[in-house]
């Protein structure tokens, strides 16, 4: 697992100053051996997410905000499965997402629909596309503020969007592994090792200043602070996108991959995902 030493039992000796909250060990194999995150009963405050960022990072711990959406399913109820998960650290973004490609989007994207880092498209038809280039903008803000930024407006309006978001801390060391770390299984019928999801995580934190604000029983939403600024730019990381996720762009409505990368891509500051 891709984590430091926990330090959630000792939360009390801590020295975080947290509201009323959870521990939770269950997993779809029984107890956990130890607590795989802590959570708070009840929704989060606009403040919540960057004063703990701030105070957690000291003991190991990062935030994330966590929803019961629309069944109510909290984190004890979310099959998590740390036992079968692995290090995202050993795993290739792009080997992933090719592997992805080949089993989901090939079919319904047939030819080549981004450039890869050579800005070269591939001649065979529903072929991988590579990873999508850096974007060319710079970061207009600090990627911790524009999560902090993300979470706080979901946090004002919790009553009525995500089911009441709560605060969450999970002992990673970076926000990509959050999922990992507690072995979360939202894409279970995607993808049974989430670690490979994150490893995907790692560079679009390196290359869009991404973070994971927000989990569900089966949805993430991610911050994004240096989204794609071109339509070129946003059709190359819808490929990845699609890899990554593709009911997003299959269900719910249905997108060509076109219109997917400039209505949820293009300069978007959150990415949000769903696996049915």
């Amino acid at each position: 697992m891709a984590t430091l030493p926990n330090p959630l039992p000792d939360l009390a000796s801590s020295g975080l100053d947290l509201p009323p909250g959870s521990l939770v060990d269950a997993t779809l194999d029984g107890p956990w051996h130890e607590p795989l995150l802590w959570y708070a009963d009840g929704p989060a405050a606009p403040r919540d997410w960057p004063d703990l960022r701030a105070a957690g990072r000291r003991v190991g711990l990062l935030p994330v905000l966590v929803t019961g959406g629309r069944r109510d399913q909290w984190p004890e109820d979310w099959d998590l499965c740390p036992d079968g998960t692995s290090y995202p650290g050993d795993h290739d973004a792009d080997e992933v997402l090719a592997g992805y490609w080949t089993d989901y989007a090939a079919d319904e994207v047939g030819d080549g629909t981004a450039a890869g880092e050579s800005g070269e498209r591939s001649d065979e038809p529903g072929s991988w596309p590579g990873l999508a280039p850096v974007p060319a903008r710079e970061a207009a803000e600090d990627a911790d503020t524009v999560a902090a930024g993300l979470a706080g407006v979901i946090a004002a309006d919790a009553d009525e969007w995500l089911g009441g978001a709560r605060t969450a801390l999970v002992p990673a060391r970076r926000s990509a592994d959050i999922p990992a770390a507690i072995g979360w299984s939202g894409p279970m019928n995607h993808e049974n090792d989430v670690a490979r999801l994150c490893a995907v995580l790692r560079p679009w934190e390196d290359r869009y200043d991404a973070r994971v604000v927000v989990l569900g029983f089966d949805t993430m939403i991610v911050s994004v602070g240096r989204p794609p600024a071109t339509a070129e730019e946003a059709r190359a990381l819808a490929a990845e996108h699609y890899a990554f996720c593709p009911d997003n762009i299959d269900q719910s409505p249905p997108y060509a991959l076109d219109v997917y990368a400039e209505k949820a891509v293009l300069n978007q500051e959150a990415w949000s995902f769903w696996w049915d």
